[in-house]
């Protein structure tokens, strides 16, 4: 059972991680990956008493759907989605929104769920779907919200015995590094 939950794990992880290089270099592949990673990761963290990470998870998947019907088709209508940054005042809603939503879901769990490390695994949700969103937009900002909520999943996943969701965490806070200068890159090239 054990080397089974490994092996599961260990293939959502590789499918994660592939998810991540394909969305830097902005193929469309990335949200298939991403779907099968997510729906295996729902079950697992479902099964080991995370249930934001499992919301997350299924969250992504619809995300998963969403971001690949958006690449696939924006490029093809006059309102084609191409990275862009956001505006300081959008940030602020942004970070504003996401405190107040972890603060209310960290109590709720605290006071109704038997949950492990419950703010910390709120926060994690509630900033990531935000994000996840902003991905799938292409505001740039994404890959440094990235590297936050990368940072926050290693400490979560560690503390609850994730080790290849580690693996795929730190590798994930590597490439948005990545994402950020590739996109960077790629937003001069629109300018010019």
């Amino acid at each position: 059972m054990i080397d089974q939950l490994i092996s599961w794990e260990t293939l959502a992880a590789s499918l994660g991680i592939a998810y991540i290089l394909l969305a830097a270099r902005e193929s469309q592949w990335c949200w298939p990956a991403a779907f099968i990673s997510t729906l295996i990761y729902t079950v697992l963290f479902w099964e080991g008493r995370l249930p934001m990470q499992a919301l997350l998870n299924f969250y992504y998947m619809g995300m998963a759907g969403y971001g690949f019907w958006l690449w696939h088709h924006g490029n093809q209508v006059a309102g084609a989605v191409v990275i862009h940054e956001w505006p300081w005042r959008n940030h602020l809603i942004y970070l504003s929104v996401g405190l107040l939503l972890t603060l209310v879901i960290g109590y709720v769990l605290t006071q109704h769920y038997q949950t492990q490390y419950p703010y910390l695994d709120a926060g994690i949700t509630v900033f990531a779907m935000l994000n996840t969103w902003l991905m799938a937009r292409k505001v740039i900002q994404n890959w440094l919200y990235w590297q936050v909520i990368n940072s926050a999943s290693i400490v979560l996943y560690l503390l609850t015995g994730y080790l290849a969701t580690v693996l795929m965490f730190s590798i994930y806070l590597l490439l948005s590094f990545h994402g950020y200068v590739s996109w960077k890159k790629r937003i001069r090239l629109q300018l010019s």
